[in-house]
């Protein structure tokens, strides 16, 4: 691991990340790469990373969990129920959490924090129920924290993990049909806190009619920067 001393986000399209800690610790977040019609052509494999971090069981957050996994050999953390799930799926290295729990790996600290959302699976056509959906918020070793909403609408709890946590930057939904839309996510921002903020999950379908371009128009008035990524695209 290479040692930045900045964070590093690279977006893989929809809800799908990969984040180098400035310490230089590999973060994979809800990966969802073949089946990703975001995702280019040249990113759909990921084979180095330290930790994959899961906020529920749908198919487009989880969808390639097991190859990356097995392919980096991650410790992957997941709410407890999709823990198990994963886990008699072969995988061996799960590290099951629930909302309120912290745990430090790889030199962060991973604390689970609510969403307002579902989780499930579709097995021989049933749905598996793979407990809740869930965020997290993320300690660095440079002491920047920041909060990964996952899929969710908004909820006054915001307004607490702003309080508890201070997050510096926020990765929120903006889609709408399914998670928060640009409106309810720049209120989101207010209650959180940041200054800085990553647009996700808009785009990938036509019913996530979601834009940056109206999430911008209701922060910056605010002096709340927009970090808006192209599929594929790193910033720093």
């Amino acid at each position: 691991m290479t040692a930045t001393g900045a964070l590093s986000i690279t977006w893989y399209g929809h809800g799908t990340f990969l984040l180098v800690s400035p310490g230089g610790t590999r973060i994979a977040i809800d990966p969802w790469l073949t089946d990703n019609p975001a995702c280019p052509a040249d990113c759909k494999t990921i084979d180095r990373c330290d930790l994959i971090l899961l906020t529920h069981g749908h198919s487009d957050h989880i969808g390639d969990v097991v190859p990356v996994a097995r392919a980096t050999g991650a410790q992957v953390v997941a709410p407890n129920e999709l823990g198990h799930w994963l886990a008699k799926k072969g995988l061996k290295r799960v590290s099951r959490m629930n909302i309120g729990g912290s745990q430090t790996l790889a030199g962060i600290r991973v604390t689970m924090v609510h969403a307002a959302h579902s989780s499930s699976a579709l097995e021989e056509d049933r749905l598996v129920y793979l407990g809740p959906a869930t965020g997290y918020v993320l300690g660095f070793e440079n002491g920047l924290t920041a909060y990964f909403a996952g899929d969710t609408g908004l909820f006054g709890d915001m307004r607490l993990l702003g309080e508890v946590h201070h997050p510096d930057i926020a990765f929120l939904p903006i889609g709408d049909h399914f998670t928060m839309g640009p409106e309810d996510a720049a209120r989101a921002c207010g209650l959180l806190g940041v200054r800085q903020v990553v647009p996700m999950h808009y785009g990938t379908f036509p019913q996530l009619t979601g834009t940056p371009a109206a999430l911008r128009a209701l922060v910056e008035p605010q002096g709340i920067r927009v970090l808006e990524l192209k599929p594929g695209e790193t910033a720093t």
